[in-house]
């Protein structure tokens, strides 16, 4: 397809409109609206919808119009409170056969546009999703968004006539990664809920879905996903130190189960129930131990109400995990503090851990808590055991890194572990692994000890602050291999200066994370100093802007 000139007849072929939402966000307007023009031809139009913005966002926009004539601007007079509004009068508002719809603080990535419209095209169909990628700024660490839903880069894409053919892309409740043919969500009513809604992109994709609509997937980066933790305003989806958040989401998973059942769907209204045990209710889970009392009491009574609904179809289609956890929750009218929040939130982890102490009931049966078994424990492959992993770190120029592996109800020796390895990963930046292979030496209470020692100053030489977490990769005796993350019990933070000679220093930390797991932070002496100063700095700002 060919870039049109100024003074030239637009593209025949089938074009976008691009639905792009706003409100008092100035610093990256400009941004969105340019990713949306820079698709070329693909995209006929780029509707800016202002929710009423009070900031410099209608001068960005007027700039914008005037520079380019595809950009409309429609201004709200009244704010909305919430996304779905404007979004649904952005997409009124279209023209082009094909939709998207495009944050204020995001971009479209590259060809976006024109890879999903050439497959909306070429396979005739309702919907096209592509792979989103969130990326945490400023450090720009890429994440992609459910990437097992999708195809590998390059391959074919998948078409599905309807998600019944594969219910798991109900994990994908992103709007703004798929193009849409206009005509379907008009017919459909597919639209957004009105006004102060949160999580309104669940009830749409809910809607979506529930009209079966041909889609295919592709294995291309289509949307960036920009998540700023330190900005002053934060998401929606990152405002959790807030229970009336939680109760939000479970709202909106409850009117997802409720739309699919009156479509007639009711597998995939179970389906939409064993996605919120599994992804949902681990998520916010992992971070309750951080939370005031009155938050995890109320947290819990919203999460109980909820799972008391569901049956046994969507605990049965859980993982153990999962399932686990949403039996402690029915089983406690409110959590005992300290034992069951502990247990929970080591359960919640990605992968799940199952750390000491092992319980069992009078039969001598494996249990979380007193009531709660560990149904289905002992029949799970090698690559599904919850494996716990205890870890301290000896600063130095070479850090000494100590090792405890445990070994629930005997079920790591029994599957014959041949080889484990420590792995520490980049947590922000270039991706990166540093691999150190282990010896285990049995320990006279269980389990097995393992020390190895990691350079502080090859860690450093990565960038000029580099995070990294650490890992625990078991392989088996039947080819299976098993990873936790190694948790750090009872550590605050550590940290040193440490020196080796030509006046090579470096800072280096070792710190529990909120979720209970070992990391280290490295850095250049001079460099990294000032890296701290200035992320305090940045943090101090946002919360006052």
């Amino acid at each position: 397809m060919t870039a049109s000139t100024p003074g030239t007849a637009p593209s025949t072929s089938p074009q976008v409109s691009v639905v792009v939402i706003v409100f008092d966000d100035a610093a990256h307007i400009t941004a969105a609206v340019r990713s949306a023009l820079a698709q070329g031809d693909s995209v006929a139009e780029v509707i800016v919808v202002d929710d009423a913005s009070t900031d410099a966002t209608p001068e960005r926009l007027a700039r914008l119009a005037a520079a380019d004539p595809r950009v409309r601007v429609i201004t709200r007079t009244e704010n909305s409170g919430g996304c779905g509004t404007p979004r649904n009068q952005g997409l009124a508002a279209a023209r082009s056969p094909y939709v998207m719809l495009l944050d204020s603080d995001d971009v479209l990535a590259p060809d976006a546009a024109r890879t999903l419209l050439q497959t909306a095209v070429a396979e005739q169909a309702e919907v096209v999703a592509g792979v989103c990628v969130r990326r945490e700024l400023p450090a720009g660490t890429d994440t992609p968004w459910q990437r097992d839903l999708f195809p590998a880069a390059g391959a074919p894409s998948r078409r599905y006539e309807g998600i019944g053919e594969r219910p798991e892309f109900l994990r994908d409740t992103l709007c703004v990664n798929k193009l849409y043919q206009r005509d379907f969500l008009d017919k459909h009513q597919v639209r957004f809920a009105e006004g102060p809604v949160h999580y309104e992109d669940f009830v749409f994709t809910a809607r979506l879905y529930a009209a079966r609509p041909r889609l295919v997937a592709v294995g291309d980066t289509v949307y960036l996903w920009h998540v700023r933790r330190e900005a002053g305003r934060q998401s929606i989806s990152l405002r959790r130190d807030e229970v009336r958040n939680w109760q939000d989401r479970v709202d909106a998973h409850a009117d997802v189960v409720r739309i699919l059942a009156e479509a007639g769907e009711p597998d995939l209204a179970d389906a939409a129930r064993t996605k919120f045990i599994d992804h949902d209710l681990r998520m916010y889970i992992r971070e309750l131990r951080q939370k005031p009392a009155a938050y995890r009491a109320a947290w819990w009574r919203i999460a109980r109400t909820h799972l008391a609904g569901f049956g046994p179809a969507p605990l049965r289609g859980a993982t153990p995990a999962g399932r686990w956890l949403s039996e402690l929750l029915l089983a406690r009218p409110e959590p005992v503090e300290g034992t069951d929040l502990a247990r929970a939130c080591e359960l919640a982890a990605a992968p799940p851990r199952l750390a000491p102490p092992y319980l069992a009931d009078e039969d001598g049966r494996p249990v979380l808590v007193d009531g709660v078994p560990l149904t289905g424990l002992d029949e799970l492959p090698p690559a599904g055991l919850p494996l716990a992993v205890d870890g301290t770190v000896r600063l130095g120029p070479v850090c000494s890194v100590r090792l405890r592996l445990h070994d629930p109800y005997g079920l790591v020796s029994a599957a014959r572990p041949v080889h484990v390895r420590l792995e520490l990963r980049t947590r922000l930046g270039p991706p990166l692994t540093v691999g150190r292979a282990l010896e285990l030496d049995a320990h006279p209470d269980g389990g097995w000890t393992a020390e190895t020692t990691v350079d502080a100053f090859e860690l450093r030489d990565v960038g000029e602050m580099t995070a990294w977490s650490l890992r625990v990769v078991l392989g088996f005796e039947n080819g299976d291999r098993a990873a936790t993350a190694v948790r750090a019990p009872g550590l605050g933070k550590r940290h040193a200066v440490v020196y080796r000679p030509l006046l090579r220093l470096a800072l280096v930390q070792a710190y529990g994370t909120t979720n209970g797991e070992l990391g280290m932070r490295v850095a250049d002496g001079v460099r990294g100093g000032w890296e701290v100063v200035r992320a305090r700095l940045r943090r101090v700002l946002a919360r006052l802007g």
